[in-house]
């Protein structure tokens, strides 16, 4: 299989979310860290992309653990890894199209993950990787909106790290 690198949108997030439902695909918008003699920041992230019905979630996934395969009919996931890396897996099904993307403290920036979309991570590296992500509807314990499939349903994904 050979897996492609999601666009990258160096316009508002707001602009990316568009462009990821326009064209049925993972977008990755960077993020502008602010630092100063105190630390660094990462600010406004989900900005005029916050919907009433959704919520923010922060989650933390130790070394060597895949979270993969999910998809959902109506939501959208907007994807920052705050702590470690993460590799970002996104499957089109029906164009058998696969993406790949490193994300983390050393590329900061949200990934959008329109509806569909199969979608997972994998942590690279030996620490947890801790990714704060935001949702256009609220988790539904009753109806959840959520198909699963196994990790390595998908042919010839690279959850493995690739030696280069």
């Amino acid at each position: 299989m050979k897996t492609i690198t999601p666009t990258t949108h160096d316009g508002s997030l707001a602009d990316a979310f568009a462009l990821a439902q326009e064209k049925n695909e993972p977008i990755f918008s960077p993020t502008a860290v602010f630092t100063d003699d105190r630390g660094w920041s990462l600010m406004n992230q989900f900005q005029n992309v916050l919907a009433p019905t959704g919520q923010v979630n922060y989650s933390v996934m130790y070394p060597n653990i895949i979270k993969a395969w999910h998809r959902h009919a109506k939501q959208t996931d907007f994807w920052l890894c705050l702590h470690g890396h993460l590799k970002v897996g996104v499957y089109d099904e029906e164009s058998s199209r696969a993406w790949v993307a490193v994300i983390g403290e050393k590329r900061p920036g949200v990934m959008v993950i329109p509806p569909s979309l199969w979608h997972g991570a994998a942590t690279v590296g030996s620490e947890p990787a801790g990714l704060l992500y935001y949702v256009t509807h609220q988790y539904d314990p009753a109806a959840p909106d959520e198909d699963r499939r196994d990790y390595d349903s998908v042919p010839g994904f690279p959850w493995e790290i690739q030696h280069k």
